[in-house]
């Protein structure tokens, strides 16, 4: 398995998909439940294959993901060939996992307390993979507003 299996909610979420997913592998309702039955390794190995699909589409649509901690907001920037990022550190007794600590940090990014950094590197696997890791870690997809706003500030 490249990625990891999708969670139950997910699947029920996907239902539909799954049901088309099976049906490509001329497996029925009465057939899935069957083999989830009789032989669970190829049930579960159905869910494997399709959860690997699911992930492959999901990273390869995926061109931004940020990260956050109390005092340090990591923004990515998922290219073809390499990822780039910006690492926000604050200085001062700001939470921005807090509403009232991410406004303030909107508010006063030019702050002397806000230390940014930024930089690139090539992917050393797969692309996907490389950002599968980030999510696994704690990085949520996003539209990129942070990381453009944020990218044109530092090199305006």
């Amino acid at each position: 398995m490249k990625y990891r299996q999708l969670t139950k909610e997910q699947f029920e979420s996907l239902h539909e998909e799954f049901a088309r997913f099976l049906a490509s592998q001329s497996i029925d309702k009465k057939e899935w439940e069957e083999l989830k039955e009789m032989k669970p390794q190829v049930a579960e190995d159905e869910m494997n294959i399709f959860s690997d699909v699911v992930w492959d589409d999901v990273l390869t649509r995926t061109n931004y993901l940020e990260h956050f901690s109390p005092k340090v907001v990591n923004l990515f920037k998922c290219e073809e060939d390499e990822i780039k990022r910006i690492v926000i550190e604050l200085n001062r007794d700001i939470n921005v996992l807090e509403q009232k600590g991410y406004e303030w940090l909107l508010k006063n990014p030019q702050d002397v307390t806000v230390e940014y950094l930024q930089g690139s590197k090539q992917y050393i696997k797969e692309r996907n993979v490389e950002i599968f890791d980030l999510i696994e870690k704690g990085s949520n997809i996003s539209k990129g507003e942070l990381f453009e706003y944020f990218n044109r500030l530092i090199n305006q």
